[in-house]
């Protein structure tokens, strides 16, 4: 009974934060609510018994991928509209959906598939983390190298997304300015 009620709780909340997190205009309510999103997904996996599932999730993503989007933030002027550069709607869409079925094959295929079989040694007394460790990198090993390629890929974009163009007219003297500083400075030394 505690479980279900639980369950549907936390299910709430997760939805309703991940609600926010879309339709809200705020850049720091959006933060706020993708974190808060993320420690309630995290109480699924103590629900289920898998805590050190539960801590992974808080400590990884509540942590260091809020810590990343935070920097984002930094780098992006928020208060500016953005406008979006509408392409060939069916490139895009036909993009798109090459890109969903090539993930939903890369990681089916080892659940699947009677070719692949992946033995991993069942341990006794082994404990959840041992657990989660031989299953990952033996029957999941290709589904998690993905995942870290796309992670890392994300970054880079995150990077350059990020870096702004600095306005040179701000920042380069031209040559009257110079004139006027070696003039002050003569003045100053005479």
């Amino acid at each position: 009974m505690f479980e279900a009620v639980a369950f549907y709780l936390f299910a709430f909340l997760t939805i309703a934060m991940f609600y926010i997190t879309v339709t809200t205009a705020q850049a720091l309510h959006a933060l706020t609510a993708l974190a808060a999103g993320m420690i309630f997904i995290s109480a699924f996996f103590f629900i289920l018994g898998a805590d050190f599932l539960g801590a992974v999730q808080i400590i990884v993503y509540t942590g260091a991928v809020m810590a990343l989007y935070a920097f984002g933030m930094m780098f992006f002027d928020t208060t500016r509209e953005v406008k979006e550069k509408n392409g060939n709607k069916y490139i895009v869409t036909g993009l798109a959906t090459l890109a969903a079925v090539l993930i939903v094959v890369i990681f089916v295929t080892p659940l699947v598939s009677t070719n692949m079989h992946a033995f991993y040694p069942m341990v006794e007394g082994a404990g959840n983390t041992q657990t989660v460790g031989l299953v990952l990198f033996t029957k999941y090993l290709i589904p998690f190298e993905v995942a870290a390629v796309m992670l890392l890929v994300a970054m880079v974009a995150g990077i350059v997304l990020a870096g702004k163009k600095m306005d040179l007219s701000l920042t380069l003297m031209d040559a009257k300015q110079i004139q006027e500083i070696e003039e002050n400075d003569k003045k100053v030394l005479s």
